[in-house]
């Protein structure tokens, strides 16, 4: 993990959870000047979800700390990348990526319109979810109908692959060498709180492509919608994200 925190309670307790999970945290500073990012989450009776971010400490993060972690960098397979710090910095950590061929995912979260465009050359796997294509197409997304020509606007942009998840309704992938977009399905499940399912699914992603590397994209897609469906079913973000040894046998 590459970030920064406050010098504060939350700080303290994100960095232990890092531990805790057995995450990296040499590239994890704790900023004097600035708090903690935080999120406030509001989640209605059907599950869905809807979050104000505080990006506070997430902000300071500079071309100078992504430097250091540059021999890091340089030794893993995949880099996950989104929008909670300073774009500029996201673009940056990307690019180091891309020039030492090492593959990347991008997620443009939280979403603005005119993001820059370099975005969707430099990384392998440009995923967001349906509001967010929308924000970036400036067209409807509410079905797989709509996100296939959501997906193929994307790649029109540069992007090589392209992922767009729809809750319930499954993802979209949609790849440079495809001649169309592909619809993979999810299960129906009984949702509780969606809160963080965009992150399982990306995060499961980044363990296929870094496992499973031979593994077609649509499933791996398939896969990880079968985590994100298991992380939906919990109640919170990170405590709803399910361990290895808590799913079948048959997603590895």
């Amino acid at each position: 993990m590459v970030c920064k925190v406050g010098k504060d309670f939350f700080g303290d307790n994100y960095i232990q959870n890092f531990k805790d999970n057995s995450v990296y945290t040499g590239f994890v500073e704790q900023a004097s000047n600035a708090a903690t990012g935080a999120a406030s989450i509001i989640v209605n009776d059907a599950g869905e979800n809807a979050i104000v971010i505080v990006a506070g400490a997430n902000m300071l993060l500079c071309s100078e700390d992504l430097q250091k972690a540059l021999p890091a960098i340089k030794r893993t397979k995949v880099l996950v990348c989104q929008l909670e710090i300073s774009p500029q910095m996201s673009l940056m950590a990307l690019r180091m990526a891309k020039e030492n061929n090492v593959k990347t995912i991008f997620n443009p979260a939280p979403a603005f319109p005119d993001i820059d465009p370099d975005f969707f050359k430099v990384s392998d796997v440009f995923c967001c979810n349906e509001t967010e294509a929308e924000l970036l197409t400036g067209s409807s997304v509410t079905n797989v109908e709509e996100a296939h020509g959501a997906a193929q606007e994307l790649l029109k942009r540069g992007c090589t692959s392209v992922v767009i998840t729809l809750g319930p309704q499954g993802c979209v992938v949609h790849q440079a060498q495809q001649s169309a977009p592909k619809h993979v399905p999810t299960a129906a499940v009984p949702a509780v709180d969606t809160t963080g399912a965009g992150d399982s699914f990306i995060g499961a992603l980044a363990f296929y492509m870094t496992h499973y590397p031979t593994l077609p994209l649509e499933e791996m897609a398939q896969r990880a919608n079968q985590v994100a469906a298991v992380s939906v079913q919990a109640i919170g973000t990170q405590t709803s994200f399910p361990f290895k040894q808590d799913l079948p046998a048959a997603l590895f």
